[in-house]
């Protein structure tokens, strides 16, 4: 196609799904603060008054599950009035247990170099010069608007701003130029207002005026292209019932939010809750590097990598890096230099990346990557070098 649109999209923190993983990383993160050898599987699911977390760890630290949850729900901004989980009251019932030693005995290995896989899968990364940070357009912008209605709730200063929430952006392309933003889509809970504006039509009114002016337009302003003032803004009407009052979250349901927002290959492994042995997690974070460090380096202008593994077993079964015809070399030779800069076995990669230390949490909403974080070590562009003089 010529000229086509694009959709991605993002949610907040508060919704129920995004609450899971937060739940399983934040688990994850207090079992790293001990124990930075430590193997976790943690999932999570958030109902009304009730969070369970489940999964499989090996550990020597000892946590509170209880108070990590609830400390989570206190962050996020839930309570009894806005989600059906009041920190006060809401039960948690942790069932996590030990690791099978069938798993434990494939990633253990006193070298590096041959530790192997946790779990067999394959993994996905991408970066492209839409934007700075080498992300694709849509699911960058959908963030960004999710992220600041947070912002703005958090802050105080839309006080009417409850955690559960939505965006969607739409994007025009000129095959692979993006060259506006043609409809933006918000769905935001908020405190029950009948009362002072009478009536749902009025009610609503309000919402979409104030949603547009101090977060849709502040945020696509921030981009420079044109737009189409084509904006729903809660759709369906009322959305003051959300979070697990609404609807039950799981650890893993927004996969594609995680990553590219549907524009680059996902490899359908979950992140949240699981630590750096598990190759759906660490081996798509090398995969990102390596793209976000060939595209940065100016090898190529959109770069997709691929790694795939078997269970137990170091050396990957399959690595190609691929770049629609932007390379400055043949995808093949480009393929041979990043198996030459960049360690892809699951050891390796922990350890160049730096990946047992707790950092997970900050993960959990509004994307795992294109977010030039300190503690992002997968963001950095510090292999640039290496590859131009390896060139």
């Amino acid at each position: 196609m010529s000229k086509f649109l694009f959709t991605s999209e993002s949610v907040t923190e508060g919704h129920p799904d995004k609450a899971c993983d937060a739940f399983s990383d934040a688990v994850l993160d207090d079992i790293l603060s001990k124990d930075n050898d430590a193997h976790v599987a943690c999932e999570s699911l958030a109902t009304k008054g009730l969070v369970v977390i489940s999964g499989e760890i090996r550990t020597t630290a000892s946590i509170n599950v209880d108070k990590i949850v609830k400390d989570a729900i206190r962050a996020i901004g839930y309570n009894k009035t806005n989600s059906g989980i009041d920190p006060e009251e809401v039960e948690v019932l942790s069932k996590l247990h030990e690791q099978s030693p069938e798993i434990a005995q494939g990633v253990d290995a006193n070298d590096l170099s041959e530790q192997g896989a946790g779990d067999q899968g394959l993994m996905f990364g991408f970066a492209c010069k839409e934007t700075p940070e080498l992300m694709p357009l849509p699911i960058q912008i959908a963030h960004r608007l999710t992220e600041r209605l947070t912002k703005l709730r958090k802050e105080g200063f839309l006080t009417w701003l409850r955690p559960d929430g939505k965006s969607q952006v739409s994007v025009k392309y000129d095959n692979t130029k993006p060259i506006s933003i043609e409809k933006t889509v918000i769905a935001t809970q908020h405190d029950d207002m009948l009362d002072k504006y009478g009536n749902e039509r009025s009610e609503l009114e309000f919402v979409k005026t104030e949603i547009v002016e101090n977060v849709i337009r502040p945020v696509l302003d921030s981009y420079g292209y044109a737009y189409e003032n084509n904006f729903i803004v809660n759709g369906t009407g009322r959305f003051v019932y959300g979070g697990p009052e609404a609807d039950t979250g799981l650890t893993g349901r927004k996969i594609i939010v995680d990553t590219y927002g549907g524009y680059a290959p996902h490899g359908g492994g979950a992140f949240s809750g699981k630590d750096s042995s598990k190759v759906d997690r660490s081996a798509t974070y090398m995969a990102r590097y390596i793209a976000k460090n060939i595209v940065a380096s100016g090898l190529a202008e959109r770069c997709e990598v691929q790694l795939s593994y078997g269970i137990g077993v170091a050396e990957p079964t399959s690595f190609y890096v691929k770049t629609g015809g932007t390379g400055k070399k043949a995808d093949n030779d480009l393929t041979r230099l990043a198996r030459d800069v960049f360690p892809i076995r699951p050891g390796e990669i922990v350890a160049h990346l730096d990946l047992k230390k707790p950092r997970y949490r900050e993960t959990a909403a509004y994307g795992h990557f294109g977010r030039e974080l300190d503690q992002f070590t997968w963001e950095k562009t510090d292999m640039v070098d290496t590859l131009l003089n390896k060139s």
